[in-house]
């Protein structure tokens, strides 16, 4: 047999890992911050790239032991496909990340596993992250709570950047406010405590002002736009270890947004002088020249230009957001085309080199086996006799044991079948109160239909009267078909949940009808947008109305209301 057909033994495969990861930190070292950026690769550099990392994840299997350097390589391969925008592949081998952690930890000694302390932290945030990119929040959820059970006994800057994330997914994806603002000041107040002049504090506050200012508490958004403007003023950043001017301009261009907001004109221009020099300063700088900071900056000035009734200056730099813009957009889709089409190339390739590595074994495998079969055959005879003897002597206790668990296996399977029929039952209940709750959301449009031709009719003339009077008539007859659904849909919610209201009821008497019903849609999974379409309220009425529930059922600010009603 020829040394190519030989499998790799783990000190070949390992040599030859490191022989692969030396040609490609040549062209693109692994700490260098470009290697992590799409737009620096060529499509030939591409190719290459992805075509050696392949091949040199593929030897990991061959690989005994180095249980630290496999969990580095799996956990490197996840993020390295995540800041190139790839979720899914990311995904795959965070999960290989988990996976062997799980499997190998017991092994890895103490310097190792305090080392990856920080990877395990990070590659959960990462992998949640992922999973909400491609709308599974639920998994995104796990991976979260997973990162704070994790890192809850620490008290380290992980833990408030965990907590952060969790506010994040609730603001971005789930856009439950109350939800989101919980975790984010128990970020912030760890974070006020034990890291003070960490960058992450500004972060956080950021995040806490953008939602008093969604929700139109704009004081209360103005007081930490003030303290971050202040903030990074004189903080510097932990990784570039200089000021950080992008998060500058952004908590300066917030703070006059917020101003604005209370038509207080002449204070935002002071922080807009404020601010222009250094635009001025860094314009030609395309980290600052592209970035959303900028266009921040210069949607502030636009506004406060409008405000002030200046409006050729406004629309000057209106027309110069819309170029620069327009600019980001081409340069990203771009991007993302050119890459997609590159990775499936790629991707194609893997295939193709995992099955050639494929019939490699099987070759190996074939010949190993041809040298021991005469010594197999030997042993499989002696096995037969022996066999055939017990076989015959234990004969008729096997069948008498036999039958018997077909008897108990039969009964299993009844009890079985009735338990899914049961659940099947439940599970299509749900399912045509799910469909009809869609069903009477979409309905909810009618509204704004009415609405439109009442106004119409009011400025009607007398010749379109009549026919705009019909178009009534037949919205007023669909309205009434519309109330008996949404009453039918409450029968059948309210039928469903029986048992929950009856637990509701014992626990939390002071509970209005609306505010039960609520629990119940909350419970059954139903998106916030939706819930608020069903209420025929806005979000924001929405969100009121959760705050109020939480005070009823005495939640303190630990406690997310979803979980509480799911797990009752």
């Amino acid at each position: 047999m020829s040394n190519a057909q030989m499998p790799l033994t783990s000190e070949e495969a390992f040599k030859r890992y490191e022989e692969i990861t030396a040609v490609m930190e040549a062209d693109f070292p692994e700490n260098e911050y470009r290697t992590f950026r799409r737009e620096s690769f060529s499509e030939t550099q591409l190719q290459t790239y992805l075509s050696q990392h392949f091949q040199r994840m593929e030897l990991l299997k061959f690989i005994d032991n180095h249980h630290y350097f496999k969990l580095r390589s799996y956990q490197h391969s996840g993020n390295w496909f995540m800041q190139l925008r790839f979720p899914k592949e990311s995904i795959k081998w965070y999960r290989k990340f988990f996976d062997y952690y799980t499997q190998y930890r017991s092994e890895l000694t103490d310097l190792e596993t305090q080392a990856l302390f920080e990877l395990i932290t990070h590659s959960y945030s990462v992998q949640a992250e992922n999973y909400a990119k491609i709308g599974l929040l639920d998994s995104a959820k796990i991976q979260h709570k997973l990162n704070l059970k994790f890192i809850e006994p620490h008290n380290v800057i992980a833990k408030p950047s965990a907590y952060n994330n969790y506010g994040l997914y609730f603001y971005w994806n789930k856009h439950e406010l109350d939800s989101a603002l919980v975790n984010f000041n128990k970020a912030y107040y760890f974070t006020q405590k034990h890291f003070p002049n960490h960058t992450l504090l500004g972060s956080i506050r950021d995040n806490i002002a953008d939602i008093y200012f969604e929700t139109k508490k704009y004081n209360k958004a103005l007081q930490f736009y003030s303290e971050n403007l202040d903030f990074y003023n004189y903080a510097i950043n932990e990784k570039s270890l200089t000021k950080d001017i992008p998060r500058l301009l952004s908590s300066g261009s917030q703070k006059a947004e917020t101003l604005l907001k209370l038509n207080r004109a002449k204070e935002a221009q002071k922080v807009i002088n404020v601010l222009q020099p250094i635009v001025d300063d860094t314009i030609n700088a395309p980290s600052i020249r592209r970035s959303s900071s900028h266009l921040e900056f210069l949607t502030a000035k636009s506004n406060l230009y409008v405000l002030q009734q200046s409006y050729r200056k406004a629309y000057e730099t209106l027309d110069t957001i819309l170029k620069l813009s327009a600019i980001n957009h081409n340069v990203t889709l771009n991007s993302e085309n050119k890459w997609r089409e590159e990775l499936n190339t790629i991707a194609l390739d893997r295939v193709e080199l995992q099955a050639e590595i494929d019939r490699i074994e099987k070759e190996n495998k074939i010949e190993s086996q041809r040298s021991k079969l005469w010594f197999i055959t030997l042993l499989s005879t002696t096995f037969v006799i022996v066999l055939l003897s017990l076989f015959l002597s234990r004969r008729q206790h096997l069948i008498n044991a036999k039958n018997k668990q077909l008897l108990a296996e039969q009964q299993l399977e009844n009890s079985d079948l009735k338990m899914k029929q049961l659940n099947s039952e439940i599970k299509s209940k749900k399912r045509d109160l799910s469909d009809f709750a869609i069903n009477l959301t979409q309905n909810q449009e009618w509204a704004k239909t009415l609405a439109d031709k009442i106004n119409d009719f009011k400025s009607a003339n007398k010749q379109d009267s009549a026919k705009l009077l019909e178009a009534l008539e037949l919205e007023i007859q669909n309205k009434v078909k519309f109330d008996s659904e949404t009453k039918e849909f409450y029968e059948r919610l309210d039928k469903l949940s029986d048992g929950f209201y009856s637990e509701l009821n014992s626990r939390f008497p002071n509970l209005s009808k609306n505010e039960i019903r609520l629990c119940s849609l909350i419970r059954l999974k139903i998106d916030s947008r939706s819930i608020a379409t069903l209420q025929n309220i806005t979000l924001a009425s929405l969100n009121t109305s959760r705050y109020r529930l939480r005070k009823k059922l005495h939640l303190n600010e630990a406690t997310e209301l979803d979980d509480f009603i799911q797990n009752m």
